[in-house]
C-alpha cells in the first residue's frame, strides 16, 4: 500500500457496521448521583452526559438531580418526585436504578422504606458506602470551626446548584454516612426488598493499587487506607459490596462519573456492561 493510499484510507475508511450495538431494556433506566460538589461541576448534572450517551444507544435513560448536600431522608423526598414524573412520561410500571455513591443509600431507602420496591426491577450501586464511610468520620473529627466553615460553603453551593430545592444539611448528612450510623441504624432498618435484584461495584485507586488517583483525593485515600484498606478516595472497596458483587472498577471516585480525562467513556462502558444482562 502506498503512502497516499494509507493516508486516504485513514481519512475515509468506513466500518461495515459503524453504529454501536443497541442496548435493549424492557424498562427505563434511572441514574442516581451521590453526595457533594461533584454534581455542580457539569452542565446538566453529574450523570447527565452518561444518560445522553446511553440514549444514543437505545436506552431510555434519565439522570435527574436532587440536593447534593442533604440527608438520605430529605433527598428521598426529592427522588420520589423525580421518579413519579419519569413513570408518567414513560408510562412504565418499573425501571432500573443505577446509583453512584450516596445515591445507592438513597435508592435502598426508597426501595425498602418508601414503597418503591414494586417499581424497581434492579438496583445497581457503584462505590456506595453500604457500611459507612470513614471519610465521614474524618470530617467529623476536625475542629468545630473548620467543620462549620466547610458546611457553610457546601450549603451555599448547594443552594446555587438547585435554587428551587434550597434546603441543605451538610453536617447531618455527613453524620449519617459514618460507619457506626450506617451499620447500627440505617442497615437494620433498611432490609433488601425480596423482588428487587441488588448488584454492586466497588472502585479502587491510589494506596494499595497500581491505579492513579486525583490529587484531590490523596489525603482521604491515605486516611481511609489506614482504617479500611483499599478505596477509591472516598469509599472503601469492602464497604461498597452489596448483593451480587460484580467486581472492581479501576478509577477514583470522580473518574467513575467521568470527572477526569477519559473518565466519561469508561463510565458509559461499565454501565453498558452491567445493565446489559437485565
Amino acid at each position: 500500500m502506498t503512502l497516499a493510499e494509507r493516508a486516504v484510507r485513514r481519512l475515509t475508511a468506513m466500518d461495515r457496521h459503524p453504529q454501536p450495538p443497541l442496548l435493549r431494556l424492557r424498562h427505563p433506566l434511572v441514574l442516581m448521583h451521590g453526595f457533594g460538589v461533584l454534581a455542580a461541576f457539569r452542565r446538566g448534572g453529574m450523570l447527565h452526559e452518561q444518560a445522553m450517551h446511553l440514549r444514543k444507544r437505545g436506552v431510555w435513560a434519565f439522570a435527574p438531580n436532587v440536593s447534593p448536600y442533604h440527608t438520605v431522608t430529605a433527598r428521598a423526598d426529592q427522588w420520589e418526585a423525580r421518579f413519579e414524573r419519569i413513570l408518567r412520561e414513560t408510562d412504565a410500571e418499573q425501571f432500573h436504578l443505577v446509583a453512584h455513591s450516596m445515591g445507592g443509600l438513597d435508592a435502598r431507602f426508597l426501595v425498602s422504606r418508601r414503597g418503591w420496591g414494586e417499581h424497581v426491577a434492579t438496583l445497581t450501586t457503584v462505590s456506595t458506602p453500604h457500611r459507612g464511610a470513614t471519610a465521614a468520620d474524618y470530617v467529623m473529627e476536625q475542629p468545630e470551626r473548620l467543620r462549620r466553615l466547610v458546611a457553610d460553603a457546601a450549603e451555599w453551593l448547594g443552594r446555587q446548584t438547585l435554587p428551587d430545592d434550597d434546603a441543605s444539611d451538610f453536617l447531618r448528612a455527613v453524620r449519617e454516612m459514618r460507619p457506626a450510623y450506617v451499620q447500627n441504624e440505617f442497615n437494620p432498618a433498611t432490609p433488601d426488598h425480596p423482588s428487587v435484584q441488588y448488584r454492586s461495584y466497588a472502585g479502587r485507586a491510589g494506596r494499595g493499587t497500581d491505579v492513579a488517583i486525583s490529587p484531590f483525593f490523596r489525603l482521604l485515600n491515605a486516611v481511609i487506607y489506614e482504617r479500611e484498606g483499599v478505596n477509591d478516595g472516598y469509599v472503601a472497596t469492602e464497604s461498597a459490596r452489596w448483593g451480587d458483587f460484580r467486581g472492581l472498577l479501576d478509577g477514583d471516585h470522580a473518574r467513575q462519573v467521568g470527572l477526569a480525562a477519559g473518565g466519561l467513556c469508561r463510565m458509559c462502558f461499565f454501565l453498558l456492561v452491567f445493565i446489559g444482562p437485565a
